[in-house]
């Protein structure tokens, strides 16, 4: 797809719909954190790098929260929290640190920034599936060079969350991460797959059989239960790569309640709109 043209900062039409504007605290930490322990984004957090944070809310303090942890990898980094609401930019100005953090009116034409990392979450639910690959595209392709898009859900204080990691080219990974005491079984984390999955979970569709090859190791690795859900989650993540499923990260990553994939893991097996 051809590169959307480039607007001058601050001049670009606000694109989307307004969020319901939900946010909390600590809601997104488990992002932030992954985002801080992964090699592409580090890499893409060259020096002076650009940050946008789409869609925060009624609140800025998730960006404000976003903005202090990668700092420990980038502590020169600047950071832009977009919002489509004026009142509620307008409600972040005591936050901002100019210009190293600012708050701008803003939707999917990202304000006319080139950023090298975007994090979208809890902005693409109340779209159709069709439209939210539309704005995967019109985000990618306003990233900088070698600029990475973070795309996901989470539930409303951070438990349960899932998201996609895009370049330029597409979609490179998908992960899940939550709070394995939180869990009945790991597929609960269905209600909060991105809207390019949520429809998915259904038989014939690859994301339908990772959470139930999740299932049912959990099943398996109910005896670690008496030493706790992390430790039942690790031997659940590891019995998934052992059948031959091929997990990206290790138990280091996964004592944190994650577990990482490649996109074509989960990738939808047919359009939007056509029958698996």
């Amino acid at each position: 797809m051809a590169k959307q043209p480039r607007l001058a900062a601050g001049r670009a039409r606000a694109l989307g719909l307004p969020t319901r504007g939900t946010t909390n605290p600590n809601r997104l930490r488990r992002v932030d954190r992954w985002m801080v322990g992964s090699a592409a984004v580090r890499e893409a957090l060259v020096p002076g790098a650009l940050v946008v944070d789409l869609g925060y809310g009624a609140t800025p303090v998730t960006t404000v929260e976003m903005a202090a942890r990668l700092r420990t990898v980038r502590p020169d980094l600047r950071m832009v929290g977009l919002e489509l609401d004026q009142e509620r930019v307008a409600a972040a100005s005591d936050a901002a640190d100019p210009p190293l953090l600012a708050f701008r009116r803003g939707g999917f034409e990202l304000a006319g920034l080139r950023p090298v990392l975007v994090r979208a979450f809890n902005v693409l639910r109340q779209y159709s599936e069709e439209d939210a690959l539309q704005a995967w595209d019109g985000l990618r392709g306003r990233l900088a060079p070698g600029g990475l898009l973070v795309e996901g859900t989470c539930d409303e204080i951070g438990r349960r969350c899932c998201w996609v990691l895009l370049d330029e080219t597409g979609p490179l990974t998908f992960t899940v991460a939550c709070k394995p005491s939180d869990l009945e079984t790991p597929s609960d984390v269905a209600e909060r797959l991105p809207k390019a999955l949520i429809h998915r979970n259904v038989p014939g569709e690859r994301v339908h059989d990772l959470l139930a090859a999740l299932d049912d190791c959990w099943a398996t690795a109910a005896p670690y239960a008496p030493f706790g859900p992390r430790a039942r989650w690790v031997e659940t993540c590891r019995m998934v790569a052992e059948r031959g499923w091929p997990v990206l990260d290790d138990r280091r990553r996964w004592r944190l309640g994650e577990l990482t994939v490649p996109w074509s893991t989960v990738a939808p097996a047919s359009t939007p709109g056509s029958v698996p």
